[in-house]
């Protein structure tokens, strides 16, 4: 299952937009390439400000969240404290202070079912840019990397935006940045005024104001009968995780790009995807890792508990209707 926007062409993650010929001359469109995969934009521009102008927000606003937390940057602020010395604390900036609070939250929440100091896992597994061959990891190996990790470790004080590196943690906030990177393209665009638009890097979305027809802008989460429908975001985020689009396979044996931390393996359960509406995507990113984490039922009870809204959908859902929260049927209008 991927989301796409309504008013281009279905097919999964980032596709290339296709305005319709009713769409007005203000109803613009940009993209460009990030953190591996693309970006796109489609805004109501009604004082036309120059398409430069707007790039330049959103592409200076994901500078920052890249030199700050991409562990593929050997010089980003989350690789030099990968590197730091045992004992030594950090002052984060601001931006990576507010991740690593959310990430905090959701892992005390879960019980370690999102992890910031998962890295070392989802290179064990062939994920990720410190990633090991293809072959299969040993038990033992497996074994040794689970005993490097474990979020309880670190000790982060967010009224300080203070972060303790205790020894040989490697953060990884690969689940919870590219969401948050689409937050901060929003409030960048805000900052010139363009408040009705609908923004997504590598098919995580957020929707502000509305259509300049007075409509809500709209999603479609795409895939087989009866999973495809449509969602109006409304200042609103769609954040979805799941095994489709990365799995690896070594010797008849395929496994997902989710590492589940609190035993080191792969999901191994039966959802394809989950997908999470949020007024946050940084919130929405967050939480489809944690519910794919957690499974089909740990999953579904985890989010009514916490009242997210919230579509679980299994690889055997194409000819029953996948779950859904109470939240996500009073939100999804489904």
């Amino acid at each position: 299952m991927g989301i796409s926007f309504s008013t281009w062409r279905a097919g999964g993650y980032a596709n290339a937009a296709v305005p319709r010929r009713a769409d007005p001359a203000t109803l613009q469109q940009l993209g460009g390439q990030t953190m591996g995969t693309t970006w796109s934009l489609r805004f109501d521009n009604p004082r036309m400000l120059a398409l430069e102008q707007a790039r330049e927000a959103v592409e200076t606003a994901l500078a920052r969240v890249i030199a700050q937390m991409s562990h593929w940057e050997p010089a980003s602020d989350i690789s030099r404290f990968n590197r730091a010395s045992a004992g030594s604390r950090h002052v984060l900036p601001k931006e990576f202070a507010d991740v690593m609070a959310c990430a905090s939250h959701w892992a005390h929440a879960s019980e370690g079912a999102i992890d910031p100091t998962v890295g070392p896992l989802v290179a064990c597994w062939g994920f990720g840019p410190d990633a090991n061959p293809s072959s299969l990891p040993a038990a033992e190996v497996v074994a040794a990397v689970r005993a490097r990790i474990g979020w309880e470790r670190l000790q982060f004080d967010e009224a300080s935006a203070t972060l303790l590196q205790p020894g040989g943690i490697v953060l990884d906030l690969s689940g919870i940045a590219k969401g948050f990177a689409v937050d901060q393209g929003v409030e960048a665009l805000h900052g010139l005024g363009l408040t009705d638009l609908l923004f997504e890097i590598g098919g995580e979305l957020r929707g502000s104001g509305h259509r300049p027809d007075g409509q809500p802008w709209q999603v479609l989460i795409d895939g087989e009968a009866p999973v495809a429908q449509r969602i109006a975001l409304a200042d609103m985020a769609i954040a979805t995780s799941g095994d489709r689009w990365h799995r690896r396979e070594h010797e008849g044996r395929r496994w997902s790009h989710t590492i589940d931390p609190r035993n080191g393996e792969p999901v191994a359960h039966a959802l394809a995807s989950v997908t999470v509406l949020h007024a946050q995507c940084m919130q929405a990113d967050a939480l489809a890792t944690v519910l794919t984490v957690l499974g089909p039922d740990d999953g579904l009870a985890f989010a009514e508990r916490h009242e997210v809204a919230a579509l679980f959908v299994s690889h055997d859902d194409t000819s029953s209707a996948p779950r859904a929260t109470r939240a996500w049927l009073a939100q999804a209008g489904a």
